[in-house]
Order: C-alpha cells, then structure tokens, then sequence
C-alpha cells in the first residue's frame, strides 16, 4: 500500500470548522494520476458494455434524492457521548472520501475533454455524484455544530500518486464495497427502524446504487485492458488490491465498534458479510479472487486490526518518536506477516467460475 507524506494541518480555521483529522494509514487519501496515459485508453473491446452505463449515468437517477426533508429539523443532542463522537468520525471519513472522489474524477473530465470526449463525460458524471454524496454528508455534519472546509481539504491535503491500472482497480473496489457497505446498513436498518437513530441512514438505498454504477463504469475500464484481468500478473494484482482493501476495510471497521454498535450492527459480521459480498463482486471483473472462507481469513485480519490499534495507543503516548518506532516495529510486523500469510493462500479464479452477482 502507498504510503503519503503526513501534511501539517495548523492553519487556523473558523468556528464551527473541524480540523481534518491528520492523515494516517486509514484516512482517505487524495489522489492523481497519469492523465496523459488514460487519454490514450482503447475502450473498443467494450463499447456496447460502455454505452449501457454511460446511459445509466445520464439518466442520473439520483437528481432530486439527496434533497433534506423535515426529519431533519430537530435536535439531536441526544446522540452524545461515544456514540456522538465515533458517528461525526463516519461523516467525517465518508465526506472526505466522497469529496476525494470528486476531485479526481472533475480533473480527469478537465484533462480527457479536448482527448477522450466520452470519457471526459463519464468522469464529470461521476464528480457530479460524488459532489452530492459529499454535500449530503457535510450538511449532516452541520446538525452537530461541525462541517469540513472542503476547499481547505483541497489546497491542504497530500495528493498520492496511483499509475491508471491501480487508479482503476482500487476506485473499482472502493465503489463495490461502499456499495456493500450502505446496502447492508440500509437493510438491517429497514427491519430494525428502532435503531435507525439519524435520517441518513434512510438515503442509503438510492445512495449505494450511485456507487454500484460507478464499480460498473470501473469494471468496463478495467475489461477494456486486458493487461489488467488477463494473464499471471494481472492475477497477483487482483489479489493485492482485494487484500489491500480488505485488511483497511477491517481495520477502520474494527477501530470504530460503537458506531457500529449504535445502530444495533455487529461489526465483526459486518465486517465479513460487507467482504465476502464485496470478493463476489470482484468475480466479474477480475480473473482471480481471494479465498474469504478460508478458516484462516478472518482471524488473520482481526490480528492485522489488534496491532493496527497497538500502534494506535502507541502514537498516542509521550514518548520520543524514535521510541514510539522501536515500539511499533513488533507491531507492523505483525500486520505484514498476516497480510503475506493471506496473500499466499491459493486464490479463486474467477475466469473459470464466474457467476452473476445480484
């Protein structure tokens, strides 16, 4: 996983303005990319799977969804203590991630305009939906007396760079295991409305078919290069990137229980169903898949996510920093022994069985 250089955040901010938190491993990133690489993209062995979703993106379906209704318009000082808190830490992470989105997808329509028309199209489309899903989230933020300074965010964060293939296969993931993430929620909320504690979570049925349909814009990218699904390497490739957002996933999951918990969620079969979905998605897309029902699979993440919030507490204490490294080291091994272990279990491929998700 590509680490970023951690960028001071001091500047001072208005009243009422949350300091970003500072970025760390779990934090959503901000990225660029290789544009002049993407406009020079062949998307000719998919143009009929291209033309379908690019019908879908303009119908866009969610034009009138993310309007507040009266629900709103209440206090809601009784969400306080923990739960307060870790539910401004999921608004907070959610906004910041949309809002990244955003920020790619409107410079790659800017850079692909005069290059790729079409594409250019698609990923104004998307910014489109991500600016909703951002704003959305930032006015929810304003019911608890905060909201984040999104042009801050943009002059202030550090940007990672991704090459195109990685672009396309984490944003891919990214969109299919929100989408597994707001579905779940929505559902479980749906037959349980005693633990529906906020109006947002009533949005989340329109709001994940957004990220459904941007996986599917990814999957046509990514089937256009055959590079990127066909081959040993694009095998190994599959399989990183699954690890990678599955361990993250688990990490940011397990380090916030009581959200999770606040709406009557278990997170630890959250955490499972949102993955194995997720690792079923990926089949249609990628010619190799991990093995979520390996006995193995989900201890070997719950020790990633034990010494994740090791390190937590460490960066936490008063020490010197070169004591908090030599105390994190044991710590990080840990966390690349489980991943290297569950990268070398035998992976599904998916040429072979691939099946419809529904």
């Amino acid at each position: 996983m590509v680490s970023s250089i951690i960028k001071s955040e001091s500047a001072v901010l208005p009243s009422g303005i949350k300091a970003p938190v500072q970025e760390t491993l779990l934090t959503p990133r901000f990225y660029t990319t290789d544009f002049d690489r993407i406009a020079q993209m062949d998307l000719s062995g998919q143009e009929e799977e291209l033309a379908a979703i690019m019908a879908e993106l303009r119908a866009d379906y969610n034009r009138h969804h993310f309007v507040r209704d009266r629900e709103f318009e209440q206090s809601w000082a009784h969400i306080d203590g923990e739960t307060r808190l870790a539910f401004i830490d999921f608004l907070e992470r959610s906004c910041t991630s949309e809002f990244s989105g955003f920020l790619l997808f409107k410079e790659l329509s800017r850079k692909l305009k005069d290059r790729q028309p079409l594409l250019a199209e698609a990923f104004g489309l998307l910014a489109r939906d991500e600016a909703r899903h951002a704003g959305f989230l930032n006015k929810a933020m304003s019911d608890f007396g905060l909201s984040l300074d999104l042009s801050y965010l943009t002059k202030n964060r550090t940007y990672t760079f991704f090459p195109p293939e990685w672009v396309i296969y984490s944003v891919f993931l990214s969109e299919k295991i929100g989408y597994w993430r707001y579905i779940l929620v929505f559902r479980h909320l749906e037959q349980h409305p005693e633990h529906r504690i906020y109006p947002l979570f009533r949005y989340f049925d329109n709001w994940c078919q957004d990220e459904n349909r941007h996986g599917d814009f990814f999957k046509v990218l990514l089937r256009s290069q055959p590079q990127l699904w066909n081959g040993w390497q694009a095998r190994l490739w599959a399989r990183f990137f699954l690890l990678t957002v599955f361990v993250t996933h688990t990490l940011t999951v397990l380090e916030r229980p009581t959200f999770y918990s606040s709406i009557g969620i278990d997170p630890h079969e959250y955490n499972k169903e949102v993955i194995h979905h997720t690792n079923e998605s990926a089949r249609r897309a990628f010619s190799s898949i991990l093995d979520t029902h390996h006995p193995a699979f989900f201890p070997r993440l719950e020790q990633c996510a034990i010494a994740s919030q090791k390190l937590v507490e460490i960066s936490n204490n008063q020490q010197f920093k070169p004591i908090q490294f030599i105390q994190k080291l044991p710590w990080i091994v840990v966390i690349v022994w489980q991943m290297l272990r569950l990268y070398l279990v035998p992976g599904i491929n998916a040429e072979n069985s691939r099946a419809e998700i529904h």
